[in-house]
């Protein structure tokens, strides 16, 4: 035996190696001390090793050139714990060093095989240039400068009033929601879909996070369509390259507009950052100058008129002056330039008019256009307050007139203002760029929605204040030199409004341009829609290259419409729906009160949240209920597919949080009370058996039990390993994952479970008794039939069966049990004929006649027929049971072929009595064989105890003495001659032989014995062809002595036939006849 030394040690200090230089008890490192014994016990002890050292230290590891960070440290106690959870200063010090890398502009792509390459920088931006400014861009453009104008003037003041106070509350009330959601963590790119994802799910954040990158790439259109629309019509009107329609002339520009903005954004998205002051100053400078101008109109009118020709508004941009006079504006009316010709009937009946189009702040004016003036498509627009002579109207002349280009009607201003507030999202979808999202969102994106809300309210009451209604009808300006509406108000110069909205449009259409691209990769990186992962590759920077192809490609299609205001409807559909996902989430955070929400921003409410969610679906069928299906069958189209193809991910979101609540209630509400008859179905937990490599034994188990549920209703598979947890938790996963890999192969819908416990037995008890939770529990048992039991020599498969039987009844549960289970039909199978066939022996409660029902409704099994057999004694009348069971499935509603089968008292035959002989003999000699095996493990231990005790005295005796004998009472050739005994016992023997040994056997079991063979002869009689035969399971016996027996009874019961259910029922009645 190895001897050890204790060496004593001083304390001394730090880097004194002399104990004499202690001048009393100082503090010494434990390291150090650890350290010193090692050395000691090296020098001292000579057996001392590597192995020897490392065992001494149990808790210090004394490899110095792997571990050199913890040495000398005073946390040697969670050393092996290190790697799991480190040391809480460490863990500071990653935090504090973490940088927010965005997936799609601030790092690198990595390779696909994991390799990470070296980070680029890119300047990060802060709330005022990263989000403030993002949003003003998007949301002062193309709808300030070139509809709202019209929109007052169709809606009236207060109608415009309604329509910007509803949108611009939609979008404040999905601003306060977002803000919570953005504050409740880190938020990397992809911005309001990164969010809408984490706290939904992975299938509303794709679905809604397409339908915003759809939303934003239309936007692209819109606003390029705006930047066109002002090019041809108010800067170069002259110029086209098309004469013959104005739409071609928007495709035609719109392309070439689109790729020199695609260029821009490929270059680099700081050079945006760039172009972005210089548009937002030019929208400033236009803005200021409409207020200026409207306080100028309120002091001096401007010089700006209208032609009125009756109360018809003409386009006065062919003529200079508003006289019958003027050669231009007689020569539209008349055929030739003098008097006598002929003229247009409404032409020569009424006078020209010329009014002020900007008459100053006047309540003429604002009760003009207090109201709505709707009216249906080529309606020419007239002023209400002059009086004209009515005339035949002339097709030919209407094109000098100005006229509504399409019916207006309320909710189609909705549809078309809506996207003037979609600005909102512009700085959360490029969060990667910023230096703290969770600041720059919330402040940022209120603070502009607060400013331009503002500046929308305003401009609805001075422009129905300083502008005549028959000009701001006309969306197009022809009535003022085909001008802005809008610019007509400008100081001082109207061409400051033309140049401002044009860039407005243009800084707009390239935030769109920045935004979509990467939202997209956003997508495509988390993996959840397979199809698009080929767009989260991008440049060496993380620009998405194959995004923006992808977006440029979709914003062409918007162009090609070639209509500001039939895109406009298009965008506010997926934007309405993003934001109503926005609500949902904040208000589905807010009400489950998860622990992760613990948002900074603490101005919400779910009421808020709720309001929002209300409010963006009312404006969603408001604008166009034709568009908001559609865009909600899209959403409810993706939903899908990434619910069936999508990658799974767990992102920890609010569904699943509302699912856990809703299911708890349920619970909850379930365990009130019992369950009624008409509600009961099979629970079933299968009990599995999983072989050396935790691979499913029976996998038609599982197929059957899909077969039996259709998908409803509760199924739980379960496996028991024999053994510890702590040696076989691994495996227990293991087998768990081949547990659901072969439910989900067999399209068994349920949960699975895999126990350890020190014995099959137990976990089978253990599962029978705990398995589900509350109302949810199983309440039927379902496993396969112990195939092998006869030739196993262990009995313990054939006692865990027959406990689990008398588990089951006194759970009250029913139990179900499959012979040849392997032989049982899979799923893809299809039977075009046959008959389930159903022996009713004694009553269950019904469940021998529900489950042929409940497997008739699978493909597998549609096509069976159902019939019942039911067994008569010698007092029945077989022909009232027949006609009252007929009634009986009547009135159960169910369709199956009845027949009584008659089984007259007789005799017990010699077979019957050989067959209980040689079940009660096999019975013997297993348990004489038990008994060997006990015997001789008792001996082997004597022997043992024996030896051990004598060890020490046998070293000191002489070689005379003798070794204690032990007397076996069991030999090897004691137990072969036993072996042959019982062989020859088995033997067919003469039948007058064997009649003294029958009086010697256990009557109940000759009883018992006689039953069996019985109705077995009678059962494959009739159903040998069945395709599945359903029993009732006989009990086993109260006294447990003949457990040995009751294998053989259910064996004999159903020898001869193929696949077969024993039944069992729960105790209760499973089916009723009522409704």
């Amino acid at each position: 035996m190895p001897t050890f030394t204790v060496v004593p040690v001083e304390d001394v200090e730090d880097g004194s190696n002399s104990g004499a230089a202690a001048g009393g008890n100082r503090p010494i490192s434990l390291g150090k001390i650890f350290s010193e014994e090692q050395e000691a016990d090296s020098a001292e002890d000579p057996f001392s090793g590597d192995d020897n050292r490392r065992e001494s230290s149990a808790f210090i590891n004394p490899d110095m050139d792997t571990e050199t960070y913890y040495e000398g440290k005073n946390m040697a106690l969670f050393e092996e714990e290190m790697d799991s959870t480190p040391m809480v200063s460490s863990f500071l010090n990653k935090l504090a060093n973490y940088t927010n890398l965005t997936q799609g502009v601030r790092e690198h792509e990595e390779a696909e095989d994991g390799v990470r390459r070296a980070a680029v920088m890119v300047p990060h931006m802060g709330t005022f240039i990263g989000v403030y400014l993002p949003c003003m861009q998007n949301i002062l453009g193309v709808i300030l400068f070139l509809r709202l104008t019209w929109i007052v003037g169709t809606a009236g003041i207060l109608g415009s009033f309604a329509i910007v106070s509803m949108c611009c509350i939609c979008t404040l009330l999905t601003a306060i929601s977002m803000s919570a959601i953005a504050t409740n963590g880190v938020v990397p790119a992809g911005g309001s879909y990164y969010m809408i994802s984490r706290s939904l799910g992975p299938e509303f954040g794709g679905a809604v996070g397409l339908c915003l990158y759809l939303g934003t790439t239309f936007a692209g259109s819109l606003y390029i369509l705006g930047t066109i629309e002002i090019l041809l019509l108010y800067i170069i009107p002259p110029e086209k390259v098309v004469k013959e329609t104005t739409a071609n002339d928007m495709r035609i520009y719109g392309t070439c507009c689109l790729l020199l903005m695609a260029l821009v954004v490929f270059v680099g998205v700081k050079y945006v950052n760039k172009l972005a002051l210089v548009f937002l100053s030019c929208v400033v400078l236009s803005i200021m100058a409409t207020y200026a101008g409207a306080i100028k109109t309120a002091i001096k009118p401007s010089n700006f008129s209208v032609c009125l020709l009756g109360n018809r508004t003409l386009k006065n941009e062919m003529f200079e002056k508003c006289a019958k006079t003027d050669v231009e504006l007689w020569n539209l009316f008349c055929d030739s330039p003098y008097l006598n010709a002929t003229c247009d009937e409404y032409f020569a009946l009424n006078n020209l008019t010329e009014i002020q189009a900007t008459p100053g702040v006047l309540g003429e004016v604002i009760n003009d256009n207090l109201w709505g003036n709707y009216g249906p498509d080529n309606m020419v627009i007239e002023r209400k307050n002059l009086s004209s002579v009515p005339a035949e109207a002339n097709n030919d002349k209407l094109k000098n007139y100005v006229f509504n280009d399409w019916a207006t009607y309320f909710t189609l201003l909705v549809g078309i203002y809506f996207p003037s507030v979609t600005g909102i999202m512009a700085g959360s979808n490029r969060s990667g760029d910023l230096r703290d999202a969770q600041r720059s969102i919330p402040i940022g994106t209120i603070l502009a929605i607060l400013t331009t809300s503002f500046i929308y309210i305003s401009f609805v009451v001075l422009f129905g204040a300083c502008i005549e209604g028959v000009v701001l009808r006309d969306k197009f300006g022809f009535s003022v030199k085909t001008k802005p509406v809008i610019s007509i108000l400008a100081w001082p110069s109207p061409w400051v409004i033309v140049i401002g909205s044009f860039f407005s449009c243009c800084g707009a259409g390239l935030q769109s341009l920045t935004g979509a691209p990467r939202l997209l990769q956003a997508i495509a990186r988390d993996g959840i829609i397979p199809f698009l992962q080929v767009f989260g590759h991008g440049k060496a920077n993380g620009e998405p290259t194959w995004a923006l192809l992808l977006t440029v490609g979709i914003c062409e299609i918007g162009i090609l419409i070639a209509s500001l205001d039939h895109v406009a409807p298009i965008l506010s559909m997926f934007f309405l729906m993003c934001y109503l996902f926005v609500n949902l989430a904040c208000a589905v955070q807010t009400l489950l009160c998860t622990p992760n929400w613990r948002p900074r921003f603490k101005f919400y409410h779910w009421t808020l949240s709720f309001l929002g969610m209300s409010l963006c679906l009312s404006l969603m069928f408001i604008s166009s209920w034709i568009y908001a299906l559609v865009v909600i069958v899209i959403a409810g189209c993706i939903y899908k597919y990434i619910e069936y193809k999508g990658a799974v991910k767990e992102w920890g979101d609010g569904i699943r949080g509302l699912s856990l609540n809703a299911a708890r209630y349920a619970l909850i509400r379930l365990e009130e009370a019992p369950l009624h008859t008409k509600n009961w179905r099979p629970q079933l937990l299968v009990l599995c058996k999983l072989n050396s490599d935790l691979e499913v034994t029976h996998p038609r188990l599982l197929s059957f039990a899909t077969q039996l549920k259709a998908g409803k209703g509760l199924t739980i598979v379960c496996s028991v390993l024999e053994g510890t947890y702590m040696t076989r938790g691994d495996e227990a996963k293991k087998g768990e994952q081949n547990l659901k890999a072969a439910m989900a192969a067999e399209k068994t819908k349920g949960f699975s479970h895999v126990v350890v416990s020190s014995s099959l037995r137990d976990g089978f008890s253990i599962l029978i008794q705990s398995a589900g939770l509350g109302g949810m529990k199983h309440n039927a048992v379902l496993m396969a039939w112990p195939t092998g039991w006869k030739q196993d020599r262990d009995s313990s498969v054939r006692r865990n069966f027959i406990e689990t039987v008398r588990e089951t009844t006194s759970a009250h549960q029913a139990l179900l049990v499959a012979k040849n289970i392997d032989h049982f039909p899979a799923n893809q199978e299809r039977l075009k004929e046959g008959t389930v066939d159903v022996w009713w022996i004694v009553h269950d409660g019904g469940l021998l006649m529900l489950l042929p029902f409940l497997l008739s409704q699978h493909k597998v099994w549609r096509k069976c027929k159902m019939r019942i057999f039911t067994v008569a004694q010698m007092d029945d009348n077989s022909i009232q049971m027949k006609k009252d069971l007929q009634m009986f499935l009547y009135q159960l509603r169910l369709n199956a072929v009845v027949e009584v089968v008659e089984m007259h008292d007789s005799d017990i035959s010699a077979f019957t009595y050989e067959k209980t002989l040689v079940m009660e003999q096999r019975s013997q000699m297993l348990k004489q064989m038990q008994l060997s095996r006990t015997e001789r493990e008792r001996e082997a231990q004597l022997i043992h105890d024996r030896n051990t005790a004598s060890h020490s005295a046998a070293n000191d005796k002489a070689a005379g003495a003798t070794s204690d004998r032990v007397h076996m009472t069991w030999t090897k050739d004691k137990l072969q001659n036993e072996r042959n005994k019982h062989k020859e016992n088995m033997a067919v023997k003469d039948m007058f032989n064997m009649k003294p040994e029958w009086e010697n056997l256990n009557h109940s079991n000759v009883r018992r014995m006689h039953t069996a063979v019985k109705l077995n002869e009678v059962v494959v009689k009739k159903s040998c062809n069945s395709e599945l035969v359903l029993l009732n399971m006989p009990g086993p016996p109260k006294n447990k002595k003949g457990d040995d027996n009751y294998m053989e009874f259910l064996e004999v019961l159903m020898e001869g036939l193929d696949r077969v259910l024993l039944v069992r029922g729960g105790g209760r009645e499973v089916i009723t006849i009522y409704s």
